[in-house]
């Protein structure tokens, strides 16, 4: 969806956007457009703007770092900026502000936009634009911001004039929060930010209350879950504030519990409900309980093509009440568009579950003791793990290690990577607001994402776990945690590979191309030359010394661990795949 602010009324309204207001009267109280804007801002809630500064956007970022409220947080790279936006956006459930100029800015942005995009987070992007007189002539670093953000964007719009943009800012607020949640991006020439404007009249309000299930809904839902013999819930990231309301309806109707994509925080793992994560690689035998079911209940989740297999389950016999599917979604366009659905509600999933759970239904006694156990014992490492040869740790001990000396309501960012499918089956998220994973499959996240998570929330311990791929991505933004004052701990798991394109060709091709990075390299020194805290581990005692050490610091720490690249994914190796094939 696009717009563009701006016409011919200026003129008529009685105000020149270009020019500066006389030194007298009311008009001398005029401020710039970049101190509406933050005003704007700061009265949403929003408190960080993540960005490399650059020439086009000079009074914003001067008017942010001035505001008493909001916090200008430079970054190494435009990329690490938007990823860190999203990351606070996710925690905190408030739009957090990522900025970049022209092209080249906006182009590093857009990977964590996309990000945001796909992972249903509030974002609001400014984008520095050329002059408005020298727009359309291929200025210096122009491009149109307006169609290359569309597609990654809930709503992008180029502003025209200075006097519009706290309205503007307003809506993309409103649009970034309303229903699905996303990223809106603003294109603003670079003359508007600094220009004199009068208080704004109205701005667009708060986004609207967000719809409940109806009562007919609700009674109908509830009489199928008690009725059916093998109900599970999937719940997805439209759950994330709905944690009590889900385990109370999931222990009222006695129904299992999935949770999708690297959404594995909404729903306690250890709770004897939980029946596993739909994941990269998830294991058949926890699936067979969403294979069997006869009543799928599907939750804030759009189901990805990862969360559904390969859009393969829930299984439906179409729409209509052959279906054994229904959904709750904020989003109409999410329900049914995958599968077919007996009933679709558009409802807030806190308020629908809460509704669910309130009724004095009689709990069906139904036993999913079993299929808990199929997914415990997934996430149980083999004993081999912990004794691995070679001088290089097995990734299963490596998460093994983490989890003996980690708080367990520590927040886990991870980045993309073959590493993280032994994260996903081995730690046990506990606790609600732990988990921060781009389900876009983004590499570089997690080092940004850390330093974000850190910031927002100062007292928790903030662990981000990257492969050495991912590392050498964004990795830089250590500095940024050391400016900062940010004690984060950074586990790497370097096997010196592009590891999950070196499965996808080894098993496909039979060989591997351009997937070797060399090494081993030194990390813990190059986290030195950043001002961080650097660790090497190659067994199990080094790496409880060095997340101990970790964790007792003040200064952000990065643990370099060394894991062996044939041990590709919790079931293959390098080895095998490449003698199979």
């Amino acid at each position: 969806m696009t717009e563009e602010y701006g016409n011919a009324a200026t003129a008529a309204e009685g105000f020149d956007a270009g020019a500066h207001p006389p030194g007298r009267g009311a008009a001398a109280h005029w401020r710039t457009a970049a101190e509406e804007v933050a005003d704007v801002l700061a009265g949403a809630g929003v408190r960080h703007c993540y960005t490399v500064p650059g020439e086009s956007f000079l009074e914003l970022a001067d008017a942010v770092d001035r505001h008493a409220d909001l916090g200008l947080v430079s970054t190494r790279h435009e990329n690490g900026a938007a990823f860190m936006a999203e990351a606070e956006a996710k925690l905190t459930g408030v739009p957090a502000v990522a900025a970049a100029t022209r092209g080249p800015g906006a182009a590093n942005l857009a990977v964590g936009v996309h990000t945001a995009r796909q992972d249903s987070t509030p974002m609001v992007v400014f984008l520095g634009q050329v002059t408005s007189d020298h727009l359309g002539r291929e200025a210096f670093q122009e491009v149109d911001l307006t169609a290359f953000y569309s597609p990654i964007t809930k709503w992008t719009t180029t502003a025209t004039r200075a006097d519009r943009l706290a309205e503007i800012t307003a809506q993309a607020l409103r649009v970034a929060t309303t229903g699905r949640p996303g990223p809106v991006a603003v294109a603003v020439p670079g003359d508007l930010f600094g220009q004199r404007v009068p208080p704004a009249a109205a701005l667009p309000g708060a986004a609207p209350p967000r719809p409940a299930l109806s009562e007919d809904d609700r009674d109908r839902l509830a009489e199928w879950l008690a009725a059916a013999e093998r109900p599970v819930i999937v719940a997805g990231g439209g759950a994330r504030s709905a944690r009590e309301e889900l385990v109370a309806t999931a222990e009222r109707y006695n129904t299992g519990v999935y949770t999708s994509w690297r959404r594995q925080d909404v729903f306690p793992n250890d709770h004897p409900l939980y029946l596993g994560h739909l994941g990269l690689g998830c294991p058949k035998p926890v699936l067979r309980a969403l294979e069997e079911a006869d009543a799928v209940l599907v939750v804030g989740s759009r189901l990805s093509e990862i969360t559904s297999q390969t859009y393969r389950l829930p299984a439906s016999a179409g729409p209509g009440p052959g279906s054994p599917v229904a959904q709750i979604d904020i989003d109409p366009d999410q329900i049914g568009a995958v599968t077919g659905v007996w009933l679709g509600a558009v409802a807030d999933a806190r308020s629908a579950l809460d509704s669910l759970a309130a009724l004095p239904v009689a709990t069906p006694e139904r036993d999913y003791g079993e299929a808990h156990h199929v997914w415990e014992r997934t996430a149980t490492a083999p004993a081999e793990a912990a004794t691995h040869p070679g001088g290089r740790m097995h990734p299963w001990a490596v998460v093994e290690g983490m989890r003996k000396a980690l708080p367990d309501d520590s927040v886990i960012t991870n980045d993309a990577g073959n590493f993280a499918a032994f994260l996903h089956r081995g730690w046990t998220y506990r606790h609600p607001h732990t988990q921060l994973a781009p389900t876009s499959g983004a590499m570089g996240y997690a080092v940004p994402a850390a330093v974000a998570a850190k910031l927002t929330a100062p007292h928790r311990t903030v662990v981000a776990a990257v492969g050495d791929g991912g590392l050498l991505m964004t990795g830089q933004e250590l500095e940024t945690a050391v400016r900062l004052g940010l004690a984060i701990t950074v586990v790497v798991f370097q096997n010196g590979l592009y590891g999950t394109i070196a499965m996808h060709q080894a098993r496909e091709l039979g060989r591997t191309a351009g997937t070797d990075i060399s090494g081993p390299l030194d990390l813990a020194a190059y986290a030195r030359g950043l001002g961080a805290l650097g660790a090497t581990a190659t067994d199990p005692v080094e790496l409880a010394d060095a997340l101990d050490a970790a964790l007792a610091s003040e200064l952000p720490t990065l643990v370099d661990v060394r894991t062996d690249p044939d041990v590709i994914s919790p079931e293959a190796t390098m080895s095998g795949l490449l003698g199979g094939a």
